[in-house]
């Protein structure tokens, strides 16, 4: 399975995150500034980015790298 980057809540602040990982890569107060900071890395590493709310649901999903199902055309 590919690399994920993940934007998730965390101590009223939004974290970015790895999968797996112990610690954050970055913590900040609000969620539309832990996706930005999480699609730039996502980009560069050319991983896929997930991002949740707040009740820790999914609640959209960036391809940045070998996506398993391109769109055709």
């Amino acid at each position: 399975m590919a690399k994920q980057h993940h934007v998730v809540p965390q101590d009223g602040g939004w974290a970015v995150r790895t999968d797996h990982a112990e610690r954050a890569s970055k913590v900040t107060h609000t969620k539309a500034e832990a996706t930005a900071f999480a699609r730039q890395v996502s980009q560069n590493q050319g991983t896929e980015l997930v991002i949740h709310n707040k009740d820790g649901r999914i609640s959209g999903k960036d391809s940045h790298g070998n996506d398993p199902y391109p769109p055709k055309g």
